[in-house]
């Protein structure tokens, strides 16, 4: 049993940092090398992409626009750019013809770069066709610079401070509520078995007694 409540607790754990590290927004450096629009057929990854309205995947296809960069160690990386409107995750997007015109304004060469911040979120899954969607896009001085996720740091310090809150309320509720009705049933069950100890033994002494007479 220790198996198993381990695993229940490594999983619940593992999809909870996961989740977060999908949803969270990140920044990456990069410079950006082309835009581009195309028509996208959605199939097993539908979860991963946000509606036309940026509401919920509809079926069939549509076009959707693409942020090609390459990073500051030479990896490449490719951004959807999509609203994500009043959906989920709520960041409430929805200027993503605005921020392609922004893109194709950085676009430069490794002759005289223009390196940029990208602020996204999501995976970048080659084998599924899943892409991280580009929030925001803003110049910055080099490759190396450092960027401090105030963000996602903000969210993570509320949820903590979220999940605190009801934990010490749990707690308390327990503590004042719970521990003495269970108190008052184990003393009842205590008081209960008592009774029946004493009773049992009268009934003992009774027929010892009328054995011996």
């Amino acid at each position: 049993m220790q198996y198993v409540k381990w695993t229940a607790i490594v999983v619940f754990w593992a999809v909870v940092l996961g989740f977060l590290h999908y949803t969270l927004p990140q920044n990456d450096v990069a410079r950006i090398t082309d835009t581009y629009e195309k028509r996208v057929d959605f199939g097993a990854n539908r979860m991963f992409w946000t509606g036309a309205d940026g509401s919920d995947t509809t079926p069939g296809n549509r076009d959707v626009f693409f942020i090609q960069t390459r990073q500051g160690d030479g990896d490449v990386m490719v951004y959807r750019n999509e609203d994500t409107g009043w959906g989920w995750p709520p960041y409430f997007k929805f200027d993503s013809s605005n921020l392609q015109a922004i893109a194709v304004d950085f676009r430069s060469n490794s002759e005289s770069p223009q390196w940029v911040a990208i602020k996204h979120y999501g995976w970048r899954l080659e084998f599924l066709s899943i892409f991280p969607n580009a929030l925001s896009i803003r110049a910055v001085e080099g490759p190396d610079v450092t960027i401090v996720p105030w963000t996602a740091i903000v969210i993570l310090v509320l949820l903590v401070a979220i999940a605190w809150a009801i934990t010490v309320r749990v707690l308390r509720f327990r503590r004042n509520r719970i521990d003495p009705v269970l108190e008052d049933v184990g003393e009842s069950f205590d008081s209960a078995g008592n009774r029946w100890s004493r009773r049992r033994r009268r009934i003992a002494r009774w027929f010892g007694g009328g054995g011996k007479g």
